[in-house]
């Protein structure tokens, strides 16, 4: 049973992401399911991949939160020619009382949150240089390793994969992406308030910090103390064995890293909504981001027009 300490630190920790959402619509218009995703991500310590066509925000969202959360930002603009070194940096030749040595110059990679934008644009070699960063929380260059400072998330950006000029990820950076979340468009609505907001006279929102880095660590620990009942484990067992059983809609099914990405994101979900305790209705909201970068769908499900999501809902049903 949930102690009554327990309780108020759910409670408060509510409130408080209530009012970090408060803060954000004061920069961005609308998307809320996207902002629950993002934060549920960071809630868990994990990195996420966001999709969507150019110019729906995506970059002044992910800027503006680390701006609320007290948190270091850098953004990697990535293009065809961007190279690994430009990411985590390299060593300098420099010169000391007439004596010349090596100094490691940091490259972006050593911020807390790093939005890597675009990242289908780069280089699959480049790609990967972000690997190590996202699993590991360190960089390693030459025979030196360099730990990140906590925490550490990589927000990265893609537009759709059948684009020109784009790079398909790996498998192995896919899936180190706790979530692959789809950012839409606005409705007529929020576009209006969009066009009334950003073309009128320039008003400073006057944004309130509302996190710091010791409270967001803190808030990761809390996220994995929240219960889930061994019924509903047995479920996401089943769930993620679905997507490697049914070879009539998926050719290839997830990795056991798809189990722990959907218990621990089904546990910050129920945080974020104020829940002592993860139900079903956490697990059936985080399956879809947890699962459909991480499922490829067998020709046949394509040919009768199926996307991922679609088939998730189908596994969810017989569960």
């Amino acid at each position: 049973m949930a102690t009554k300490k327990y309780m108020e630190s759910v409670e408060k920790i509510r409130t408080r992401f209530e009012y970090l959402k408060k803060e954000l619509s004061k920069v961005i218009v609308g998307q809320a399911a996207v902002v629950d995703e993002i934060l549920v991500a960071i809630m868990c310590g994990g990195n996420a991949l966001l999709e969507s066509y150019p110019g729906l925000g995506k970059t002044l969202m992910i800027k503006t939160l680390a701006k609320l959360l007290d948190l270091k930002f850098s953004r990697i603009q990535s293009t065809p020619d961007l190279m690994p070194s430009d990411i985590t940096g390299t060593y300098l030749i420099e010169e000391h009382r007439g004596e010349k040595r090596f100094k490691f110059q940091k490259g972006p990679v050593f911020s807390n949150i790093v939005l890597a934008d675009e990242i289908n644009r780069a280089t699959p070699k480049t790609q990967a240089a972000l690997l190590e960063a996202m699993q590991e929380r360190q960089v390693t260059v030459g025979n030196t390793t360099f730990p990140l400072d906590l925490p550490f998330f990589v927000l990265a950006t893609q537009n759709p994969i059948d684009q020109e000029g784009t790079y398909p990820l790996p498998e192995a950076q896919v899936d180190r992406f706790i979530f692959k979340i789809l950012v839409g468009y606005p409705q007529k609505q929020e576009e209006f308030e969009i066009i009334e907001r950003f073309t009128g006279h320039a008003i400073d929102p006057g944004l309130k910090k509302v996190f710091n880095k010791e409270q967001l660590l803190t808030i990761q620990k809390l996220v994995r103390q929240v219960p889930i009942a061994d019924d509903i484990k047995q479920k996401v067992v089943t769930l993620v064995n679905f997507t490697r059983e049914n070879k009539d809609l998926i050719e290839y099914g997830a990795s056991p890293r798809a189990s722990l990405g959907i218990v621990l994101a089904a546990k910050a979900h129920a945080l974020l909504g104020g829940r002592s305790y993860v139900s079903m209705k956490d697990i059936e909201a985080v399956s879809y981001p947890v699962l459909r970068h991480r499922i490829i769908l067998s020709f046949k499900a394509e040919r009768d027009g199926l996307n991922p999501d679609a088939v998730i809902g189908e596994l969810l049903k017989k569960l």
